[in-house]
């Protein structure tokens, strides 16, 4: 490479191409002050590239995490790193192959134990336990009235139909608390995309303004050199 194809950054000293040079003019005021902290020396005249200044706009983007939010838990390095490595975030919470022979036969007991189909059904088992006990066994049969064999069926179903509606409960709130971190973490990477998209959308305006300038320059220059020939 020639030397007009290449420049040489003004922090890390290595040479990068001519294309990915950014100038401190158009960076703004805050990520200097980022990388000045680092770099002393630093100053409007200098030159980075465009993979550093993309490296101090996201640890700007951790520090206004960490001012706004707090220390940096687990939950928001994960978002950072997210936006770092271009992932996503959302996943099936409903991912039915992690769970257990037994947490899927709590949710299918749980659900078949809260419908109509498990009311109508009982109920209709009750009623035929008492008529076959009253009439065709002339309440002399092996659960004659008050029917305390059906009492103690009843009391255990109910023992044990409670833990395990518990048990899908609880794993129902343990889905909507992953729900909830997880709307956390995307609308806070929605957030710091938007303020980095900010970031690019102002350093692209004032390129482009710095670029109208200098054809406006050029133009003035060349017109200058034409009144001269005349």
């Amino acid at each position: 490479m020639s030397s007009n194809q290449v420049f040489v950054s003004d922090i890390s000293k290595k040479e990068y191409p001519i294309t990915e040079k950014v100038s401190a003019k158009l960076i703004r005021a805050s990520i200097i002050k980022l990388i000045q902290a680092e770099y002393p020396n630093f100053n409007l005249a200098s030159n980075i590239s465009i993979d550093e200044l993309v490296v101090y706009r996201q640890k700007y983007i951790a520090n206004y995490v960490s001012r706004e939010i707090g220390t940096v838990t687990a939950i928001e390095q994960e978002v950072l790193d997210s936006i770092n490595e271009q992932e996503l975030i959302a996943s099936n919470v409903e991912d039915n192959d992690t769970l257990t022979l037994g947490q899927q036969m709590a949710d299918k007991i749980a659900n078949f134990g809260g419908s109509w189909t498990f009311i109508l059904s009982f109920l209709g088992f009750i009623v035929l336990w008492i008529l076959f006990n009253i009439f065709w066994l002339q309440n002399q049969g092996f659960d004659p009235y008050p029917f305390i064999l059906l009492n103690l069926i009843l009391s255990c179903l109910a023992s044990l139909q409670a833990p395990i509606i518990m048990m899908s409960q609880n794993r129902q709130e343990e889905k909507d608390r992953l729900r909830a971190t997880k709307d956390y973490m995307t609308n806070l990477k929605a957030e710091l995309e938007i303020r980095m998209l900010h970031e690019k959308i102002d350093h692209l305006i004032i390129n482009q303004q710095q670029e109208l300038i200098d054809i406006q320059k050029t133009h003035s220059e060349l017109l200058q050199d034409i009144l001269k020939k005349l």
